[in-house]
């Protein structure tokens, strides 16, 4: 478990003059040299649902950066009071956590007091149009930004210059999930189920505010401080009251029938994912996976071609053949998933929804 002290010597403060994120000519990489400052202090990181925006509420201010306001999932996500125009220079910029197609995330410390610790995700506009991508990313942005899950991670707001995006994301202390999953080759039944149960739980949510994922993997799943799951990454979510969806997208091996086969679909592709998921975790591939043929791949999801290695126990054997249903219809709901043998042997007495474990 990651203590906030542990935190607080992971984050490096650099020149922000010297620092590769301040030049917009080029994109951010790891800098040269870090400068590190004397013993750092406690740093207060705020709790999952907004110790960073209580704090700024209590001033009379918004966190939200300028996101638009024509997405409100429900009524007590709308904006009523000012909002706080942020700028690069309102961070002290650190270590970078990662990197993808369009820019890094770095670790970043607020200078207004009480300094709390974010992730701030840089996007460079010109590789996003180049990409076409610009409604992806909007929907990212509209979407996440009015979501409040301990297993959703928050994105508080965003800002930009003429040639960056700035998205001020929840710092997950723990990482990557995908590069544990990846350096274990796979967890623990305990793990799996502890991570499945916060799964179908946050599902629930997304899915009571008509938020269909449609992209569920490792790669997308990010771990917290106290090493709680946190669903990242809502490109190609969808928020789609009453509608059913045609659009292929997602990775292919946590596709669903219905979405290989071009059909119609709906929240169930996310159903579909947790039981690719569960197996993920418990094998250490996906359960469809062809290495030689994605047409292989293909086929062998539209047959529901499953096969469970004989180490995976029988109730985590059950319910992932539960999930992993041809007909949506007849996939376990994420209110049965809840409630599943294999789910209540390793929840934590303490609580409804643990942290994990080895």
């Amino acid at each position: 478990m990651a203590s906030i002290a542990s935190v607080t010597k992971q984050f490096t403060t650099l020149e922000i003059s010297k620092n590769p994120i301040n030049n917009p000519s080029r994109p951010p990489c790891a800098p040269s040299h870090l400068k590190p400052t004397r013993k750092p202090p406690i740093i207060n990181i705020g709790k999952y649902d907004g110790g960073f925006e209580i704090d700024n509420e209590k001033r009379g201010e918004k966190v939200y950066g300028e996101a638009a306001d024509d997405l409100a999932l429900d009524s007590s996500t709308s904006r009523t009071r000012p909002t706080r125009e942020w700028k690069l220079t309102d961070f002290d910029i650190g270590r970078p956590l990662g990197k993808g197609k369009f820019g890094r995330v770095y670790m970043v410390r607020t200078k207004c007091e009480p300094n709390y610790i974010l992730a701030l995700k840089c996007l460079y506009k010109s590789e996003i149009v180049q990409s076409r991508v610009e409604k992806q990313i909007r929907r990212e942005i509209e979407i996440q930004q009015n979501l409040r899950h301990p297993n959703v991670l928050r994105l508080y707001g965003y800002f930009h210059d003429e040639k960056r995006i700035f998205l001020m994301l929840e710092f997950a202390g723990q990482g990557e999930l995908y590069k544990q999953l990846s350096k274990k080759g796979s967890f623990s039944e305990r793990r799996s189920s502890r991570y499945i149960d916060q799964m179908a739980d946050a599902l629930q949510y997304l899915h009571s505010k008509h938020v269909i994922h449609r992209d569920i993997k490792p790669e997308n799943l990010l771990l917290g401080i106290n090493g709680e799951l946190k669903i990242g990454d809502f490109g190609w979510s969808v928020h789609a009251p009453g509608n059913r969806r045609m659009t292929l997208c997602g990775t292919l091996d946590y596709l669903p029938p219905e979405m290989v086969e071009g059909k119609e679909h709906n929240e169930k592709v996310d159903y579909w994912a947790l039981g690719v998921l569960t197996y993920e975790f418990l094998v250490g591939c996906p359960p469809f996976e062809d290495k030689n043929s994605a047409n292989a791949t293909y086929r062998r999801i539209a047959k529901v071609d499953l096969k469970i290695p004989p180490h995976v126990s029988p109730d985590a054997r059950d319910l992932i053949s539960k999930l992993l249903k041809y007909n949506p219809e007849e996939r376990l709901p994420l209110s049965e998933v809840a409630r599943h043998p294999w789910i209540l042997k390793y929840r934590p007495k303490s609580t409804s929804k643990g942290g994990s474990e080895a």
